[in-house]
């Protein structure tokens, strides 16, 4: 029999997962954020675009989880789409971690793959992961459209993106799970804008 205080926590996280949730719903900027977003991977993909994801840890594999979605499918079959989750090739990160330092793994990659029309998804739960920032830095300059996805602490990366997509919590695990509802309402606008 499970312990009282073990139940609570379930419960307790449970809750907190669903306050977080329906506090987006207040986020104007959040939901006009997310709109934009999923409009421009939209026009990204029409007119030959792709998108190019990166982050660590847990936001690493939701930039792989969105890029697999994209080039599999959500829940449409349709046409591949061209998405690259920056941190599946072992053998770039750890040569441009050796070469050049772990804050260019991202940019780097970007500079050689990226080109202007492209969507750049950067993602980091604490809004101040160095190559996360630096990516985003990089891919400005190559006049690709700029996207975080981030927790609710935004001066250091807000800058940085055209959209800035900030959940309004601090705490990583609720902004993880918050990232993977809104990365796949972005792969349903995606889906619903091409099948128009």
């Amino acid at each position: 029999m499970p312990s009282t205080s073990f139940r609570d926590l379930v419960v307790k996280n449970i809750q907190e997962s669903l306050a977080l949730k329906q506090a987006m719903l207040d986020q104007p900027l959040l939901l006009d954020a997310l709109l934009h977003v999923g409009e421009r991977l939209s026009a990204s993909f029409k007119s030959g675009g792709k998108a190019l994801l990166f982050g660590n840890g847990g936001s690493a594999a939701d930039a792989q989880h969105l890029a697999a979605e994209f080039i599999g499918r959500f829940e449409r079959e349709r046409h591949a789409l061209p998405a690259i989750a920056l941190t599946t090739n072992s053998s770039n990160v750890t040569a441009l971690a050796n070469d050049y330092g772990y804050e260019a793994v991202f940019a780097r990659q970007l500079e050689g793959l990226g080109k202007p029309g492209d969507v750049a998804i950067g993602l980091t739960t604490s809004g101040k992961s160095p190559n996360v920032l630096c990516a985003l830095r990089a891919a400005r300059k190559l006049d690709i459209t700029t996207v975080v996805m981030t927790g609710n602490v935004t001066d250091h990366v807000a800058g940085l993106a055209d959209f800035c997509i900030a959940v309004p919590s601090k705490r990583t695990a609720r902004v993880q799970e918050a990232h993977v509802l809104l990365g796949h309402i972005l792969c349903e606008i995606v889906e619903n804008g091409l099948a128009d």
